[in-house]
Formats: C-alpha cells, sequence, structure tokens
C-alpha cells in the first residue's frame, strides 16, 4: 500500500477532494473515509450514516462525524443511488480509524454514471494531491 507524507493511500481507489475513498465493485462502488481524513480528525466517537435508498447527487453533503476535535461531513462521490451502509460503524465508529479501507468502509452506492468516477482523484495525481493538501494543514 503506497504511504505519502505519512498517509496510506492504496493506489487502485478514487479520492474525492474532500477526502473519500472509492473502490468500484462490479456496478456499484464501496466509499469511506482516507487515511489523510481520519488521521486529521483523530478518533471518531459518532457518525451518521447516511440512509439506504437515498437518490444523491454529487458532493452532496450525506452524513457526518464527530471526534473530540472535529466535526466533519460524508459526501457522496457522484450521483447515484445509496444502497447500504456499514451499521457496524454505528456502535464501533473507531473503525474507521482502525481499518479506514477495510472493516471501516460507510456506505455502497450504485452511481448513476459509473464513468463518473474516473473524474474522481487517481493514479499518479494523487501523490501531488495530498502532498497539497498536507501542507495546507500543517500548523
Amino acid at each position: 500500500m503506497p504511504e505519502i507524507e505519512g498517509y496510506h493511500l492504496p493506489d487502485d481507489l478514487y479520492y474525492h477532494p474532500e477526502h473519500m475513498w472509492v473502490r468500484k465493485e462490479g456496478d456499484i462502488v464501496r466509499v469511506g473515509l482516507n487515511d489523510f481524513s481520519q488521521k486529521l480528525a483523530g478518533e471518531l466517537s459518532f457518525i451518521e450514516l447516511p440512509e439506504t435508498e437515498t437518490e444523491v447527487s454529487a458532493d452532496q453533503v450525506i452524513g457526518s462525524y464527530e471526534t473530540g476535535k472535529w466535526m466533519g461531513k460524508i459526501y457522496a462521490p457522484c450521483e447515484g443511488r445509496i444502497l447500504e451502509v456499514n451499521e457496524d460503524l454505528e456502535d464501533e465508529p473507531e473503525l474507521v480509524n482502525e481499518d479506514p479501507y477495510g472493516k471501516g468502509w460507510i456506505f455502497t452506492m450504485e452511481p448513476g454514471d459509473m464513468s463518473a468516477i474516473d473524474n474522481l482523484i487517481h493514479g499518479d495525481s494523487v501523490a501531488d494531491w495530498i502532498k497539497s493538501e498536507a501542507e495546507k494543514n500543517k500548523g
């Protein structure tokens, strides 16, 4: 798993500018908070999951999370329909910190247009993006 600026960012994933990761799984995508976001926020103490079967727009705020020092938003990476949420996070929100790309996934969705995922940050552009984000958040 590639590490950039001390953050694990798997190179097979796509990244929304608001630090959501996206994994294509056939006709659906699985989404969660990336390592940068969960480390910056600290240990999650609460998460408000999106509603299943909800139609969402790209970049729409569809949930939130809280830590001791942070209130963050959960964004839809593209237009589509929320299929499933990770209900384990209601009792164990810290799974997002412990395993952000595995047990800490947040929701799955059916994109209205799967090609929209290709417009997210991925491949060679991830390193420059996360370096810029890390620089913005220093201090």
